[in-house]
C-alpha cells in the first residue's frame, strides 16, 4: 500500500481546518504499522481515507495498482465500538460481508467457521452478541474483517474500550493471527505499549495539521517481552517524542 502526499482539509462556511498535510507512507505486504500521535491529530482521518469513507482534499492512496477512492473488498475495517448486528449470531455476523458479496452458502459457512476458530470462538458460533464479553465481541469483529480476505485491515483503536487484562489477551490473540496470515494491518492506537508490542513500525504524528514526525522500526520478533529493558527504553523514547509534540502545541 502506498500513500502519497495525503492532505485533508475540513471546511465550513467561515473556517478551514487542515487535519492532515503532506502524509506519505509505503506499507509492505504483511506489515503491521501502528499510528500514534497527540489526541485529535488526525489518526482516524487517515484510516478513513484509506478505507474510502472520506475523500482526501488531495493526494493518492493505492493498493497494488488500484487507487482507493471508495470502500472496497480489498480493505477490512475493525472499529472500536464493535459495530456488530445484535440480532445475528456470531457466525451470522462473520458471514455478513460474504452474503453481500454473493459467496455461495457452503463456502460462506466454511470460511466463517475457519476464522471463528482462528479467533478462539468456535464454542460460541451460535451465540447472540449480547451473550458475549467485550473481548469476545472484538474477536468477532476481527474474524469478520479477516474472512473477506482483504489486502489491508484497518484497525481503529480496536481494544481501547477493553479492560487492561482483556486488552493484553486481545493483543496476544492478534499476534497469533499475524503470525499465521500475510495480512497488512494499519493500527491506530493511543497506547505506545500496544504499538510496540504489536507493530513492525510505529509512525509518530505531529500535532494538527498532522504529518509524520518520526518512524520507528521495531527490531524484535514476536512474541515480545514488555519487561525487557530494551522494550522499556524504546517505549520511553517514543513517549518523549509525543511529549515534545504536546509541548510544541502548548
Amino acid at each position: 500500500m502506498k500513500i502519497d502526499n495525503l492532505r485533508v482539509v475540513y471546511r465550513t462556511d467561515d473556517t478551514e481546518t487542515v487535519a492532515v498535510d503532506d502524509f506519505s507512507l509505503d506499507v509492505k505486504k504483511g506489515e503491521l504499522v501502528s499510528i500514534v500521535g497527540p489526541s485529535g491529530c488526525g489518526k482516524t482521518t487517515i484510516l478513513r481515507c484509506i478505507a474510502g469513507l472520506l475523500q482526501p482534499t488531495s493526494g493518492k492512496i493505492t493498493i497494488g495498482d488500484k487507487e482507493c477512492t471508495a470502500p472496497g473488498s480489498d480493505r477490512g475495517m475493525v472499529f472500536q465500538d464493535f459495530a456488530l448486528f445484535p440480532w445475528r449470531t456470531v457466525k451470522q455476523n462473520v458471514e455478513f460481508g460474504m452474503e453481500i458479496a454473493g459467496v455461495p452458502k457452503e463456502e460462506r459457512e466454511e470460511r466463517a467457521m475457519r476464522y471463528i476458530k482462528a479467533v478462539g470462538l468456535e464454542k460460541f458460533a451460535d451465540s447472540r452478541i449480547h451473550e458475549l464479553s467485550g473481548g469476545m465481541k472484538q474477536r468477532v469483529g476481527i474474524a469478520r474483517a479477516l474472512v473477506m480476505h482483504p489486502a489491508v485491515i484497518l484497525m481503529d483503536e480496536p481494544f481501547g474500550a477493553l479492560d487492561a487484562q482483556t486488552r493484553n489477551i486481545m493483543q496476544e490473540q492478534l499476534t497469533k493471527i499475524i503470525q499465521h496470515s500475510a495480512r497488512t494491518i494499519m493500527f491506530v492506537t493511543h497506547s505506545v505499549d500496544e504499538a510496540l508490542y504489536l507493530s513492525d513500525r510505529v509512525v509518530i504524528l505531529t500535532k494538527r495539521p498532522s504529518t509524520i514526525y518520526k518512524i520507528i522500526d521495531v527490531p524484535w520478533d514476536r512474541p515480545r517481552d514488555r519487561a525487557d529493558p530494551e522494550f522499556t527504553a524504546l517505549r520511553k523514547k517514543i513517549l518523549e517524542y509525543l511529549e515534545m509534540q504536546n509541548v510544541m502545541e502548548d
